[in-house]
């Protein structure tokens, strides 16, 4: 009986704590009817919260009959989160407070050296941002760290990240939670990307969503039923490794992976030497295509097609209401016209295909998701299983549009 009472009163603490988060400034009559819960557990509950430091008085509202009500709201201040991007050439760190608000990033080029120099630089920038804000170190109390690989939560590394040399082979995992000083969850940045959408993108409230990034590396973020799909060992969507583009069985495709060899920015680059034999880069092809360079187009068409053929093998399995795409090559709206073409040709019916709304900035919102509902769950249902932790908007409006 005490064990019961003890969960009915975390359930209840959840609930007036998510009402306050999704619809503050509210009253604690509001709060009971939005919740079921007698004004007296609400207001008991929200003493505590406000003892404790979580909740505030923000104001006065008027009733129905004339009298007026307290509101309340969280305390956007009594904790933080950080949300860090490792990319192959690119490390972003932002730091988020408990309504949702991005309050300041740093991003600087990844070290070359990786391994250790790598978790280095991460305490390094979430400092930096840390500091942009005025936040205290230990006022920090969760990290979500968007690896581009397969955690590996036995042992701590990072597999499957051939763009980042030494992750795969040390205790990664430890080594960003000792260097930050707080706890730490490692996710697959495609797959918070795929939540950034969800949460503030693209592909916002859809239940079934796939977000493919395609850049130095290919991968693919799967969202079922609601649900981010893992697979056994964490490697579901890991769309390089498709066998198809280059021989599936040169073993340079168990490394980097055949669609990604054929797909990826590196191919589009060769492609386009072999062509013209100029040696530019992604945007630079980019602007050539728009200024008629039949070459860049050409390489430009191959490069649709052979996506086309991946987004249609996944669509095949997984019936997305939406496919986002994203990264260097994916975001650029003239590939997206000539994918959508290439597919009309390979796959039987229409499918919804946009460009990412977040752009470079897709992990990193997931990872403020991500972070920020794991903060919410531990920190107002004391983790209790079960529990549905929804997050109000995103408060960064200059991440709504891709650079």
């Amino acid at each position: 009986m005490i064990g019961s009472k003890h969960i009915s009163r975390k359930l209840s603490r959840s609930a007036v704590m998510q009402a306050v988060i999704k619809e503050g400034p509210i009253s604690r009559a509001s709060v009971a009817k939005q919740t079921g819960l007698s004004k007296q557990v609400v207001s008991e509950i929200v003493n505590i919260l406000q003892d404790e430091g979580w909740v505030q008085e923000t104001g006065r509202t008027k009733g129905h009959v004339g009298r007026t009500a307290v509101t309340y709201e969280i305390v956007p201040d009594a904790a933080y989160i950080y949300s860090v991007d490792l990319g192959g050439t690119k490390l972003r760190a932002a730091i988020v407070d408990l309504n949702c608000r991005v309050i300041a990033e740093s991003v600087e080029p990844t070290d070359s050296f990786g391994g250790a120099s790598i978790i280095r630089q991460i305490g390094r920038l979430c400092a930096a941002a840390a500091r942009k804000a005025s936040v205290a170190k230990d006022s920090v109390r969760f990290a979500v760290i968007g690896v581009p690989g397969v955690p590996d939560h036995a042992d701590g590394s990072v597999q499957m990240a051939p763009n980042i040399p030494g992750i795969d082979t040390i205790d990664f995992h430890s080594g960003v939670r000792v260097e930050l000083g707080c706890d730490v969850v490692l996710e697959n940045d495609v797959n918070l990307a795929a939540l950034g959408e969800q949460w503030a993108g693209s592909g916002i409230d859809c239940e079934n969503l796939a977000f493919i990034a395609l850049g130095t590396g290919i991968g693919a973020g799967l969202i079922l039923n609601g649900q981010l799909v893992k697979g056994a060992a964490g490697a579901a969507g890991e769309l390089g490794y498709m066998a198809f583009g280059a021989d599936s069985f040169d073993p340079e495709s168990l490394r980097v992976g055949a669609f990604e060899r054929e797909a990826g920015s590196i191919a589009l680059k060769t492609r386009y030497l072999t062509l013209s034999g100029k040696n530019l880069g992604v945007p630079e092809i980019f602007n050539e295509a728009n200024e008629g360079d039949e070459n860049a187009k050409q390489v430009l068409r191959d490069i649709a097609r052979l996506v086309a053929r991946g987004i249609a093998t996944l669509a095949a399995i997984t019936d997305p209401d939406i496919v986002v795409l994203g990264g260097s090559i994916g975001h650029r709206s003239e590939l997206l016209m000539d994918i959508q073409t290439a597919l009309a040709l390979c796959f039987p019916r229409p499918l919804r295909i946009e460009t990412s709304k977040l752009g470079r900035h897709a992990a990193l919102v997931g990872g403020a998701a991500l972070g920020l509902s794991y903060l919410h769950h531990t920190l107002f249902a004391d983790g209790l299983a079960g529990v549905d932790i929804s997050l109000p908007e995103l408060r960064a409006p200059d991440w709504e549009v891709a650079p």
